[in-house]
C-alpha cells in the first residue's frame, strides 16, 4: 500500500499541467517552485512514468501523463463527492471551494459575501480569483463562477442570484457640454466610455428598448478593460458609460451621476454557474443559497433577489 499516489500529489499534478509550469501552479498554492517540483518527482516514481516533459521555457504534459491526468481528474472528483455527501449528511459544508469573479463586482460585491459565508461555514476553504476573461470552469479546475451577464454557455448549469440590468449613465457636468441625448442614435455622436469587460463585445452596446433591442457602435477617446476605471472616467465627466445598475445606482441617488435614456436597458443579471458535475454538491448547493440570501439583505435596492432558475 505504500507504492499508492497521494491524493494531494495528484492534485498538483493536475494543477501543473493546467497551468503549464512549476512557478504559477506554486504561487497558485502559496508554496516554493521546489516543493512543486519535488511532490511532482515524488508521484512520478511512485507511478513509475515521466508525467511532464521540463524545459527552461515551459512544461508540457506527456502522452503517460495525458492519461494520468484523467484518471487523476475522477478519482479526485469522486473523493470530492464522498466529501460533498458526508457533508450534506452531516449539514456542515466542507471542503475547498475555487471561486471566480470579474474585477469590480468581485471585490465590491463578491468577496464581502464570502467573507459572510466563511464567519458561518468555517469548514469551507474558499479560493477566491477575479478575472476580466471567461474562464473555463473545467479546464482551469474552477468550482463556482459568479458572474454578471446573461450570455451562459449551454453546457453549464446557471443559478440566478439576483436581477440587474446596465444603464446608461453620465455626470452632470458632461451632459451641461454636451446635451442630453434624445434618441440611442445620439450616441454615435458623443463620446462613450468603452470597456472590454467579459461578456460584451468591444464597442458595441446591445440595448433593449420598447421598440426592441438595438445594436449601438459606440466610440471615444477612453477605453478600459476595467469597469472600475470606466466608473471614475464617468464621475470624472469624460463620457458616457454602460454600467450595471448595482455599481452606479447610489450616485444617481446622489445626483453625481445622471440616468441617460432611461427606457434603455441592458440585461445583466447576476448568477451563480458551474459544471453539471458539482450539480449535487453540498457545498456548491450551501454557497448559492447563501449568495441568494445575501444580495437580498444587503441590496435590495439594487437587485431583487430572483425566485427562477435558468
Amino acid at each position: 500500500m505504500n507504492n499508492l499516489p497521494l491524493l494531494n500529489d495528484l492534485r498538483v499534478f493536475m494543477l501543473v499541467a493546467r497551468r503549464a509550469g512549476f512557478a504559477t501552479a506554486a504561487g497558485e498554492l502559496g508554496v516554493s517552485p521546489a516543493f512543486i517540483s519535488k511532490r511532482v518527482s515524488l508521484l512520478e516514481q511512485t507511478l513509475n512514468v515521466v508525467l511532464l516533459h521540463r524545459t527552461t521555457r515551459r512544461v508540457t504534459i506527456t502522452e503517460e501523463g495525458e492519461r494520468i491526468y484523467e484518471w487523476a481528474q475522477r478519482i479526485l472528483q469522486d473523493v470530492d463527492q464522498m466529501m460533498d455527501e458526508l457533508s450534506d449528511v452531516r449539514q456542515i459544508p466542507q471542503g475547498t471551494l475555487r471561486i471566480i469573479s470579474s474585477f469590480g463586482f468581485g471585490r465590491r460585491v463578491v468577496a464581502p459575501a464570502l467573507s459572510a459565508l466563511a464567519r458561518q461555514y468555517p469548514q469551507l476553504e474558499l479560493r477566491f480569483d477575479v478575472e476580466d476573461r471567461l474562464v473555463d470552469l473545467v479546464n482551469e479546475g474552477v468550482d463556482l463562477d459568479i458572474r454578471v451577464g446573461d450570455d451562459i454557455a449551454p453546457n453549464l448549469i446557471a443559478r440566478k442570484l439576483a436581477n440587474n440590468h446596465r444603464i446608461l449613465c453620465a455626470s452632470p457636468d458632461f451632459v451641461a457640454r454636451h446635451g442630453m441625448p434624445k434618441q440611442l442614435s445620439d450616441l454615435a455622436a458623443l463620446p462613450c466610455l468603452v470597456i472590454k469587460e467579459r461578456d460584451h463585445p468591444f464597442g458595441v452596446w446591445q440595448l433593449h428598448s420598447k421598440e426592441g433591442v438595438h445594436s449601438i457602435k459606440v466610440t471615444g477617446a477612453l477605453s478600459s478593460n476595467h469597469g472600475e476605471i470606466v466608473h471614475q472616467w464617468c464621475l470624472d465627466g469624460q463620457g458616457i458609460a454602460l454600467r450595471s445598475w448595482w455599481d452606479v445606482s447610489d450616485n444617481i441617488a446622489s445626483g453625481h451621476l445622471v440616468h441617460i435614456l432611461p427606457d434603455c436597458y441592458q440585461p445583466a443579471n447576476i448568477w451563480a454557474v458551474y459544471v453539471s458535475r458539482l450539480a449535487t454538491s453540498a457545498k456548491i448547493r450551501t454557497t448559492v443559497e447563501f449568495l441568494r440570501s445575501y444580495f437580498q439583505a444587503h441590496y435590495p435596492q439594487q437587485c431583487v433577489v430572483a425566485k427562477d432558475n435558468k
